[in-house]
């Protein structure tokens, strides 16, 4: 029984790292119809922010306690004046060049990883996480890290924020008009460029948030991680539903908990196979995702 509680919140705490990656890149796509192949280039900016604060780097920040909010606040700040750079700078300029689009974002999360490694390095920095993230909790008579409580935690009221965001708001509104008539929505007096620019900025710092996170799940940093986990926010967003918020965390759990039960009771690697696997089935029996509108 405990062997299967470790399997299920361990799953949960992975499903939940991948939506915290994977939310932001749902979102850009959902409003803005923009695929941003620089979300992962934004992660890694992330997580190096949080760990070079939580180093001792940044005045106030630490490994532990308050210290260590702050860092993951840097980090989040870093990856979302990032990600407003990058629509300001890149993105704008080819809203109506999809292809140009498409190969810039590919170059930006090319270049950024790079650009890491020259400044830190290729090898793995260890990540400084606070004592009371790095035990574990009783839950059922298991012994769960207590990061992936945490992880869990932060998943939920992402996709609590979002829900409300985008049922609850004007600006989802705005930006969806602002795809199908750019034009009118400028004649009503509404600044399309700025709502554009805020809805970067978020996806941006969903990013950096499951960087910064995804330091304490693995234990270090290294300039390739945003690359390899950009992978499997692909394959969640492709499960969940292209443009829906709501599908990508049902696939999230769905990934998550496949990967953690496939490479314990099977051969350990499995998992990945078992998650193409299910990505080609859906993709054969429901093209659109499980959700494919934005909700």
């Amino acid at each position: 029984m405990d062997t299967l509680v470790l399997l299920t919140m361990t799953g949960l705490g992975l499903g939940a790292l991948y939506f915290l990656i994977a939310s932001g890149l749902s979102l850009i796509f959902g409003l803005m119809d923009v695929l941003n192949f620089a979300h992962g280039a934004l992660l890694s900016m992330g997580a190096y922010a949080c760990w070079w604060a939580a180093s001792g780097n940044l005045p106030g920040a630490g490994p532990h306690g308050a210290g260590f909010v702050l860092a993951v606040a840097f980090g989040v700040a870093t990856g979302t004046l990032a990600a407003a750079a990058l629509e300001v700078g890149v993105v704008r300029p080819l809203y109506e060049r999809p292809r140009e689009q498409v190969l810039a974002t590919v170059g930006v999360g090319l270049a950024v990883p790079a650009l890491l490694s020259g400044i830190w390095g290729t090898d793995a920095r260890t990540f400084p996480a606070p004592d009371a993230l790095s035990g574990t909790v009783t839950l059922l008579g298991a012994r769960v890290p207590a990061n992936r409580i945490l992880l869990i935690g932060c998943a939920l009221a992402v996709l609590l924020g979002l829900r409300l965001l985008l049922g609850r708001t004007r600006a989802g509104l705005v930006v969806r008009a602002g795809v199908q008539d750019r034009a009118m929505v400028s004649a009503l007096g509404i600044d399309v460029r700025r709502a554009f620019t805020l809805v970067f900025a978020l996806g941006g710092a969903l990013a950096a948030l499951g960087g910064a996170l995804g330091g304490l799940y693995f234990g270090e940093v290294d300039p390739g991680r945003g690359t390899s986990l950009l992978i499997y926010a692909f394959v969640v967003v492709v499960v969940g539903g292209m443009s829906s918020v709501t599908g990508a965390a049902a696939a999230c759990v769905a990934v998550g908990l496949l990967q953690q039960f496939a490479n314990y009771f099977t051969t350990a690697g499995l998992g990945d196979l078992a998650v193409v696997v299910l990505l080609a089935v859906v993709l054969l029996v429901r093209p659109r995702g499980l959700m494919g509108r934005l909700t």
